[in-house]
């Protein structure tokens, strides 16, 4: 795809996605369904986030990114994700940097800001990533924070290149959003909060998501609507079809 199309006057979003290698893909999940099957629902997820993603730039200037890892793994991603979603290898030892260089590749494309989204919230509400482009839009140096309900974030988007807000951060512990926002207080930067959303990433949280959709269709819930999920709807539901399998 020709990365000259979605510079212009939009605002860059890129999934942080990692390619769907039994094993190494969503491994806190192994133990309920199995490295194949959360590989397969790694796959799902990242169609269903990028879908999301080109979905909201019906309804704001939204330009689709995959930032990806490990390196080389670029055909993995061509295969699974739309055309329409630029890739961007981000494969570095320290995930602040991973962030980093994901936001700066997209702002050097000439984006008015960068952002970057995480892998694990299939039914993360459209509007939300419509709600962050607008706030971003607006004239002014200010960021926007997702926080997600175990601490983290699933959304941060920045008009600038602030390094400090990925640094000194104790990443994939519940302190990650309230880190973010003390680095922000430190730059004097503006800092938007969106609805808290969930992040599919345990037992836990995977009881949720299927809780979420036994619903028959998207419902309006505290004035959003969750997205549907297709592709992992589907990855589930085949899951439920193998012998011995522990999904309900």
């Amino acid at each position: 795809m020709n990365e000259s199309k979605a510079t212009v006057g939009s605002c860059a979003m890129a999934v942080m996605g990692k390619a769907s290698f039994p094993g190494r893909a969503k491994t806190r999940l192994i133990p309920e369904i199995g490295a194949e099957n959360a590989a397969r629902l790694n796959t799902a997820f990242l169609q269903d986030i990028t879908t999301n993603l080109l979905q909201a730039s019906v309804e704001a200037p939204i330009s689709a990114y995959v930032a990806y890892g490990p390196a080389g793994a670029e055909q993995f991603f061509r295969d699974q994700v739309s055309s329409q979603v630029h890739l961007v290898e981000c494969s570095l030892p320290d995930f602040g940097e991973c962030l980093f260089r994901a936001i700066t590749t997209m702002l050097d494309r000439g984006h008015f800001a960068a952002c970057v989204v995480n892998a694990d919230s299939p039914t993360l509400p459209t509007g939300y990533l419509v709600e962050a482009a607008r706030h971003l839009a607006l004239p002014g140096d200010r960021a926007v924070l997702g926080p997600s309900t175990d601490g983290g974030y699933y959304f941060l988007g920045i008009k600038a290149p602030h390094r400090r807000l990925f640094e000194e951060i104790a990443w994939s512990t519940p302190s990650v959003a309230a880190q973010t926002r003390l680095r922000a207080t430190e730059l004097g930067l503006e800092l938007v909060s969106l609805e808290s959303w969930y992040d599919v990433d345990d037992g836990l949280s995977l009881r949720q998501l299927l809780t979420e959709l036994a619903q028959p269709a998207p419902r309006p819930i505290d004035g959003a609507v969750r997205y549907a999920a297709p592709h992992t709807r589907a990855a589930l539901n085949a899951m439920r079809e193998q012998p011995g399998c522990a999904i309900a």
